[in-house]
């Protein structure tokens, strides 16, 4: 494929040629080869594949809520060609043979993946850690879907092991000894963010930040949404990912949500999701990633205290993103950074996140001036509702994983791919594997 007169990000025009798996020129005025297929990309942008190194695809477990076809589906046609699963499934990814049972459905998956495990009282690190593992976690410092929270002794023991392996730890920090209990008492929908309260993830952030400090330990702070966590995570050389809906949505919003706005950690007040945002553009968070926990309505339409955590975002994060660089709130190169470079720098996938000669095809086209309205019955996941209903997003024209085209767009007619997704872990380390020299005989 020739991919002609296209925008990067940084606002230069340049022909993108894809050759098999890879990108093999990045110039100006290419000439076309017989047998090529050339995409006129005038007046588009071309941006490298989102790795969202954050969602929860259900499966194993919970197949009704989400399953690798689907949310990989999703993934594709919202730009997203990297996804990294959580261990929260059922069973839980907590040892190798859990592994394995995730592996073999994540077969089914359109756009590339990562598979990180966990840490429960079944953990098995023996086991585990000879698989290929994207990242240890998300380890849960306080419960959320799946009731996998954990104490402080079990987590410096992961810690310490990880760091052995040289394997990346992903918190969810939250430290539930800080709930405001009283707020059990009420039964709107702020009560779940007055429950867990801002400073239950500032100092779980605090405390997993010393303690990584302490053994020399690499973590990653997820969906982190306080302005405070973002820079104790900045100061202390930790990276950090922050969520759509925490950069986006506040408490000024669960009126019209309701229980559809619970999620881990909560909506907060609209002064900490200001200076979330601003923190988002100006270069303090590292990325961007969906923390996709889709439930279904029915499951969501109880009472505050028992409806489900979690809100769909694969497949409406990048749009929202570009919908924002087009009106200037953001620069193109600041959403590159935050959805693709960032993330193949922090969690080491050379071949991933930029658009350059020897990278991976994954390539997102977009047309800034077709904007389009976001709604549920329009997207691919299982989950049957978006907290970003009727909002604007510039969705992808095209989606590309290693040079296949995975999501296709003319009008209202729209084309997958086939399941080809690959274990980003794997592959890199098969290459590695191909690359060395093999002694003679």
């Amino acid at each position: 494929m020739l991919i002609r007169n296209a925008t990067l990000a940084d606002g230069r025009t340049r022909d993108v040629r894809v050759d098999g798996e890879t990108i093999s020129a990045v110039a100006s005025d290419l000439d076309s080869e017989d047998g090529e297929r050339v995409v006129d990309a005038t007046d588009k942008r071309l941006l490298p594949g989102m790795i969202d190194v954050h969602v929860h695809f259900r499966e194993p477990g919970f197949s009704h809520k989400e399953t690798w076809t689907t949310g990989s589906k999703s993934a594709a046609a919202g730009g997203v060609t990297t996804v990294v699963d959580q261990p929260n499934t059922d069973p839980p990814t907590v040892t190798g043979e859990y592994y394995d049972r995730k592996a073999a459905l994540a077969h089914e998956s359109l756009v590339d993946y990562g598979i990180n495990g966990g840490v429960s009282p079944e953990w098995d690190p023996d086991s585990l850690f000879e698989r290929p593992l994207f990242a240890l976690g998300e380890v849960f410092l306080a419960d959320s879907t799946g009731d996998m929270g954990i104490g402080g002794d079990r987590f410096a023991d992961a810690l310490e092991r990880a760091t052995l392996e040289g394997v990346t730890v992903t918190v969810h920090a939250e430290d539930a000894t800080r709930f405001n209990e009283s707020a059990r008492e009420r039964d709107d929908a702020d009560a779940w963010s007055a429950l867990r309260q801002a400073d239950a993830e500032i100092a779980a952030v605090e405390y997993a930040c010393d303690l990584a400090t302490e053994q020399d330990a690499t973590i990653h702070i997820a969906h982190t949404s306080t302005p405070e966590a973002i820079d104790e995570a900045a100061e202390t050389g930790m990276t950090c990912e922050v969520s759509p809906h925490h950069m986006f949505l506040s408490r000024e919003d669960l009126p019209d949500l309701g229980t559809h706005g619970r999620m881990n950690p909560p909506l907060r007040r609209e002064r900490r999701r200001q200076g979330v945002y601003d923190r988002v553009v100006d270069g303090t968070v590292d990325m961007i990633a969906t923390d996709h926990a889709p439930h279904t309505s029915e499951e969501k339409d109880a009472d505050i205290w028992n409806a489900p955590s979690g809100v769909p975002g694969v497949e409406t994060v990048l749009p929202l993103l570009l919908a924002e660089a087009r009106e200037g709130n953001i620069t193109y190169e600041r959403v590159r950074d935050l959805t693709a470079a960032n993330p193949a720098d922090v969690f080491d996938l050379p071949s991933k996140g930029r658009i350059e000669e020897g990278a991976d095809a994954d390539l997102v086209l977009v047309d800034p001036e077709s904007p389009r309205e976001i709604h549920a019955d329009d997207l691919h996941t299982n989950c049957d509702w978006t907290p970003f209903e009727g909002w604007t997003g510039v969705f992808p024209d095209l989606t590309l994983v290693r040079g296949r085209v995975v999501y296709e767009r003319d009008g209202d007619d729209e084309q997958f791919g086939d399941a080809e997704g690959r274990n980003v872990r794997r592959a890199q380390s098969s290459a590695s594997e191909e690359s060395t020299p093999q002694p003679k005989d």
